[in-house]
This record gives structure tokens, C-alpha cells and sequence, in this order.
């Protein structure tokens, strides 16, 4: 068996284990990544370091050491406290603001996981208190978080567009993130035209809520360093990882919090995965066997089906599988590869597929979105019946995916 068909075989070894395992999937692409290099292809060990990707880990590292700052001085949630007040208590209005605050806190740099991993306990008790069903409050608040999820600041906006620029494609991250944003925000009007949404707002009533947190000193300088990390990213194209470390070292110095709490919050495992796939990702492509896994994808694609099947396959991978960890960093790299081998199409739209594909089924219970919302439900509701709920959206989404990005991908390619 040659290198390229081990290393084809390790990527599939490593998608069935997300699927079956609790393993982080990261340790072992690197641990089956290491004798296809060495042994059977006969790399130097200098050659395997060489494909990990400290770009990425530095990027990723240092955009959630910042935020991980803002979540533990409380600065995030004091903003989320004041974003409900927007509702001025109308039952009606909450799942609509639950969107927009899911999105904005996802967009500007957390991601989906750590947006959700705060607003769920809220949501799901403020959702219950108010009436709103609780598969509506889930799905707006996944659908919310993943809506910004792909923005150029946020964690796994990083990863993709890592990910897009070995394919080749670079200086597309507004048009990720507005495909991403629109057939999420389409999938949240779904959920809230069929889940209550229009009887909520004609029968809304008044709830009380709690008064929000007073700004502190940490909690403003907070949100300075952040709009000027922000404004020198978008306006003065700094690295992004670097300017976050530069921003988290003056929120330490300047005692706005504690640095081994910031350290607490960074999602170290989501490194370790994202990381060693990425490594893995490295040795199929420098043996070969990229080229062998676009082959197999150009057997069930044409060109004119292309952008639909890509994004059924990667969302239904995705239902039970990391979107961020897995799915992206195998898919993505490919698309090239795989246009040329059916012979037409568009690199961008496939990939603009895959992260819309991917993205859309992660509200599903066997997701970490779905798993929180499930978690955060108060006492009293039924855990059992929002599991299947969400199970059968999360599915239903393969299909909706599909079908939009057959549709209407090529609408966000300029």
C-alpha cells in the first residue's frame, strides 16, 4: 500500500473515530501521521514539523486568549444582560434578539461554541420563564451563533480561511461569512415561522427581567482594547493573531482580570484537534494522497451537481462529526483539485458549499451547539423531546443545505 493511500486511510480512520469516539480526534491524527511520514514515506522528522500549522495555532491561540479575557472579567456578560434589556420585557421579541446577540458575540470573535457555552444557560431559563418552546429558543441561538461564525474575526473563521487558502482561494472571507449569515438567518426565520414565533408576538406579554450589570473599569477597558484590536485588523491589516496577543498582554497588565483565568478559558482541545488534523491534512497532501481523495469525490459530483452534493455529503459528516476540527480542514483544501476532476465549476462556490453544508446541520443534539442547549434546559422541561427535535432538524438540514447551495451559492461570488 502505498504512502498516499495509508494517509487517505488514517483521514478516514479519524472521521469514523469522531464519529464513535470521545477521543480528540487531534491526538491521533498526529499519532497515525508519524509512521506514514517517517516509515512508510520516508520523510526527516524535520520534514513532518514542518507541515503543522503554527500560523494557525498562533491565530487561534491568541483570538481566544482575548476573548477568553472578556468572558472572564464578565465583560461579555454584561453586554449580553444589556442586549436583552432591548426586548423591554416583550415575550415576543426574545427570540429575535436571541438571534441577533448570538450572532454579533460569534461574529466579533468567540465563534459559535464559546457564544453558545454562554448564552445558552441564559437563553434556555430566560426562553422557558417567557414561554418561548425550547427547540425555537435552541434554534435561534445555534442558528444566531453560527450565523457569525465564519466572520474573519472569529476562531473558525480562521480555520477556514486556513483551510481555503491551501486550495488557493484567499481574500474571500466577507463572502464565506455572508453565505454562511444568510442561509443561517434563513434557517432561523424557518425555525421561528414554524416553532411559534408569529403567536408569540401576537399573544406577548411582560416579563421581568434582571437589571443588568453595572459597567466596571475592567468591563470598559475591555471594550476598548477590543474595538481597537478590531479597528487595526479591519482598517490596518494586523495579524490577527499577533494584535490579539497584543491586546490580551495589555488587558493582563492592565489588571482588568486574571491571566490564569483568560489561560481557563481557551479551548485547548479544540487546538489539539484543529492542530492535528491539520498535520495529518499536511502528510496527504505531501504523498499524494489528496489528489486520491478528490478522485473519489469527482465520482459522485458533476459540474452542474457539484455545489449541491459537497454540501449534503460534508453536512451529513457534519451531523456527527467536528465541523471546525474535521470537516473543514479535510474538505476545504480539496476543492481545486476536485473542480478540475469533474472537469468545470467553481473553486469558491464548492467551498462557499462546504462551510454552509457543514455549518447548517451543527444545531443537532449530537453537536457541541445542540449538546449545550440541551444541558441548559431548567428544571422541568423535557430533555428527551428537545433531543429528538433537534436530531430530526439537524437532519432535515443535510437536505436544506443541499438544496440551497445548488441554488443560490453562486449568488455570493464576487
Amino acid at each position: 500500500m502505498t504512502p498516499a493511500e495509508l494517509a487517505l486511510l488514517a483521514i478516514l480512520a479519524v472521521v469514523v473515530a469522531s464519529f464513535l469516539t470521545r477521543l480528540n480526534v487531534g491526538i491521533l491524527a498526529v499519532a497515525l501521521a508519524w509512521p506514514i511520514a517517517i516509515y512508510a514515506a520516508g520523510w526527516k522528522t524535520d520534514e513532518l514539523m514542518r507541515v503543522f500549522p503554527s500560523s494557525l495555532f498562533i491565530t487561534l491561540l491568541g483570538v481566544t486568549l482575548l476573548f477568553g479575557m472578556a468572558q472572564a472579567n464578565g465583560t461579555i456578560g454584561a453586554l449580553t444582560q444589556r442586549m436583552l434589556t432591548l426586548t423591554a420585557g416583550r415575550a415576543g421579541l426574545l427570540p429575535l434578539v436571541f438571534f441577533v446577540l448570538a450572532c454579533a458575540i460569534s461574529t466579533f470573535g468567540p465563534g459559535a461554541i464559546a457564544t453558545l457555552a454562554l448564552l445558552a444557560p441564559l437563553a434556555m431559563a430566560a426562553g422557558a420563564k417567557a414561554g418561548v418552546p425550547a427547540l425555537l429558543t435552541a434554534l435561534m441561538i445555534g442558528n444566531g451563533a453560527n450565523a457569525g461564525n465564519l466572520s474573519p474575526l472569529s476562531a473558525v473563521g480562521v480555520i477556514v480561511s486556513s483551510a481555503m487558502e491551501k486550495a488557493g482561494l484567499v481574500g474571500y472571507e466577507w463572502n464565506v461569512w455572508a453565505a454562511n449569515f444568510v442561509a443561517h438567518a434563513l434557517a432561523g426565520a424557518l425555525a421561528w415561522s414554524l416553532f411559534g414565533g408569529p403567536r408569540l408576538l401576537r399573544e406577548s406579554h411582560t416579563i421581568a427581567l434582571d437589571p443588568p450589570t453595572a459597567f466596571t473599569r475592567a468591563h470598559k477597558l475591555t471594550l476598548v482594547v477590543g474595538t481597537v484590536w478590531i479597528l487595526s485588523v479591519v482598517l490596518f491589516k494586523a495579524n490577527l493573531g499577533f494584535a490579539a496577543f497584543a491586546a490580551a498582554a495589555v488587558l493582563v497588565l492592565a489588571r482588568t482580570g486574571e491571566d490564569a483565568a483568560m489561560l481557563k478559558e481557551v479551548p485547548w482541545s479544540v487546538l489539539v484537534m484543529v492542530c492535528g488534523v491539520s498535520v495529518l491534512i499536511g502528510v496527504l497532501e505531501g504523498t499524494g494522497g489528496m489528489e486520491l481523495f478528490t478522485d473519489l469525490l469527482a465520482r459522485v459530483a458533476t459540474p452542474a451537481s457539484v455545489n449541491g452534493v459537497i454540501a449534503f455529503i460534508t453536512g451529513t459528516i457534519s451531523t456527527y462529526s467536528s465541523t471546525s476540527g474535521v470537516v473543514y480542514p479535510t474538505f476545504l483544501p480539496t476543492v481545486q483539485g476536485l473542480v478540475d476532476r469533474i472537469g468545470g465549476g467553481s473553486a469558491l462556490e464548492v467551498a462557499l458549499s462546504i462551510n454552509v453544508g457543514a455549518g447548517l446541520v451543527d444545531v443537532s443534539p449530537l453537536s457541541t451547539l445542540g449538546a449545550m442547549c440541551i444541558a441548559a434546559l431548567p428544571a422541568g422541561q423535557e430533555p428527551a423531546k428537545l433531543f429528538r427535535s433537534l436530531l430530526l432538524w439537524g437532519i432535515s438540514m443535510t437536505l436544506v443545505g443541499a438544496v440551497f447551495c445548488q441554488l443560490f451559492i453562486g449568488f455570493f461570488v464576487w
